[in-house]
């Protein structure tokens, strides 16, 4: 199946979810988008990376959360762009980033709304990346350099920072099941196998039949 294929990756801080992302571009061939993202919604804008930067994945409490009738960042009754807050222009600027990479091509994208952004695109796939506490926190230490007594304490702010995030812009919970197509407990298989497993779901998902043995690399 040479089927084109967006995968999509939220993930709990500490839980590999990036780490699972890139694995799966480099065996799929496809590009990686995370932080790249900025720089080329930056681009495409013409407004400062940084701008950009200090918003990424941080909610605000501005119109949106005052608007009447409002479910996320594309609810049913939306502000003329000139008005709404700096925070919500860089998130519809990111979206509109979202949308026209992932209508070229193949490829992963971490964090950022992007399971919910492409909600409606059939050829994407959502997944959602977590873990046990311990494990998290020893990911935490060993490759972000978090000292072992601040670890626990990232892993939760982090964590509060994405799901306010994904919660104000989308109307949705993150982390909720339902919300994916497909979660992920890196404790139970590894990153690899994380890997392994997303591969083989999207070659069901994307199958032209019940019994194809298609798969979706290049």
């Amino acid at each position: 199946m040479n089927k084109k294929v967006v995968i999509t990756i939220a993930r709990q801080f500490g839980s590999g979810g990036r780490e699972i992302g890139e694995m799966l571009a480099e065996k799929l061939k496809i590009p990686f988008y995370d932080k790249a993202l900025i720089h080329f919604a930056a681009e495409a804008s013409g407004i400062d990376e940084d701008l950009f930067a200090f918003a990424d994945e941080k909610a605000v409490q501005s119109f949106w959360s005052a608007t009447s009738g409002a479910t996320g960042v594309y609810g049913s009754r939306l502000p003329v762009f000139n008005e709404i807050p700096m925070n919500d222009k860089l998130f519809l600027i990111q979206s509109n980033t979202i949308k026209k990479l992932a209508s070229e091509s193949s490829c992963v994208i971490v964090g950022r709304c992007a399971d919910y952004i492409l909600r409606s695109e059939p050829y994407a796939l959502s997944v959602f990346i977590h873990s046990e506490d311990e494990d998290k926190i020893n990911r935490i230490i060993r490759s972000y350099g978090v000292p072992e007594k601040e670890a626990q304490e990232t892993m939760i702010k982090t964590d509060k920072k994405r799901a306010s995030y994904y919660n104000y812009y989308s109307g949705e919970k993150w982390g909720r099941a339902d919300n994916y197509d497909l979660a992920v407990n890196t404790s139970a298989v590894g990153i690899e196998g994380a890997v392994s497993l997303i591969i083989k779901f999207a070659e069901l998902k994307f199958a032209e039949s019940p019994q194809s043995t298609d798969t979706i690399y290049p």
